[in-house]
């Protein structure tokens, strides 16, 4: 019997490259997904293929999602507003979509018995200074005045229900913790960093770091992050657990700036903006974390996951994507 998924928000950035990753696994894939920040276009080269089912809705229509729901084996939950400019942006938006979202889909998976993978983010760590960061550190979070933490305690809700349904209605589930996913398809419009940063160079503008660029970070290929979710899904001692994903191998943010100039042989000056300008209006309800690495310890005992592109492959292959996106529209 052919392995059915559900990914809500398959037409966003990790949802596409997830879509890829399953099919190639000989999953029947359903896509929900709304495009109110994703394009249709990131499914396009997959448009022929039979094993993929789209659907335009919003996964706050729970009569519309019941539907899909019954045709699937199990459920990828990656619809989510995410990128710090767009929570500055949508607050009431963003708290509504990712828990009400999410509280529609663990009730369906019940309903029906399916199984979820939820998709959280390091968010939830919040200025967490120990590091590298283990699945089971406190969270460390900055004041509720500051709209920048509303998405960090939207996602940590969703945990804390996800695994409420595991506890108490024994529903099947598995919580993944995204750290600085990146690659192609992802677009800087919302705050993403490194597909900023390299448009910027492409197009010979400034680029922009903000702050003093000593934050430390560190980044992890979409394709290393969609096979990691898929092995963990098939995993059966993966449920009830959550996984950080990601690459343990850190970079400053200035660091990042010189190395996407250099790989790129630009001419772009490198510029320091404070906080205040990047942000404008909502500069006061942001604040900077200035250390995020994961301990990805867990994920490589269970699934034996290595991250398989380091930075160079990274930078290469987002910048390889916008030059393509550039003579497609020449």
């Amino acid at each position: 019997m052919k392995k059915t998924a559900l990914i809500t928000g398959g037409a966003g950035f990790i949802g596409s490259h997830l879509c890829e990753e399953l099919l190639a696994r000989n999953f029947r894939v359903f896509v929900l997904d709304d495009f109110s920040t994703a394009p249709k276009s990131n499914l396009a080269h997959l448009s022929k293929n039979k094993n993929l089912i789209l659907y335009r809705g919003s996964i706050l229509n729970e009569k519309f999602e019941e539907r899909i729901v019954k045709k699937c084996n199990i459920i990828f939950h990656l619809a989510a507003a995410v990128g710090v400019k767009y929570i500055l942006d949508h607050p009431i938006r963003s708290i509504l979509t990712n828990i009400e979202g999410t509280e529609i889909i663990l009730k369906l998976a019940d309903k029906y018995h399916k199984k979820v993978v939820l998709a959280s983010t390091s968010e939830v760590y919040g200025k967490h200074v120990r590091s590298p960061i283990k699945e089971d550190d406190d969270r460390v979070l900055g004041s509720t005045n500051i709209s920048r933490w509303s998405y960090s305690d939207a996602k940590a809700v969703d945990e804390l229900l996800t695994l409420a349904y595991a506890k108490e209605r024994k529903l099947r589930v598995v919580i993944v913790r995204f750290f600085n996913t990146v690659g192609p398809r992802q677009r800087g419009r919302y705050g993403m960093v490194l597909p900023r940063f390299i448009e910027e160079a492409l197009s010979g503008k400034p680029i922009t770091v903000y702050g003093d660029g000593r934050q430390i970070r560190s980044f992890t290929h979409v394709k290393d992050a969609v096979r990691a979710i898929a092995d963990l899904s098939l995993e059966k001692r993966a449920e009830g657990i959550i996984f950080n994903i990601g690459n343990d191998q850190p970079i400053t943010i200035k660091g990042l700036a010189l190395k996407v100039k250099k790989r790129l042989c630009s001419k772009s000056k490198i510029v320091f903006i404070p906080y205040t300008k990047a942000y404008g209006k909502h500069s006061a309800d942001f604040e900077d974390i200035s250390y995020r690495i994961p301990n990805i310890s867990r994920i490589k005992k269970l699934v034996n996951f290595k991250p398989l592109h380091n930075i160079d492959n990274i930078i290469d292959d987002t910048a390889a994507y916008f030059l393509k996106k550039r003579r497609e529209k020449s």
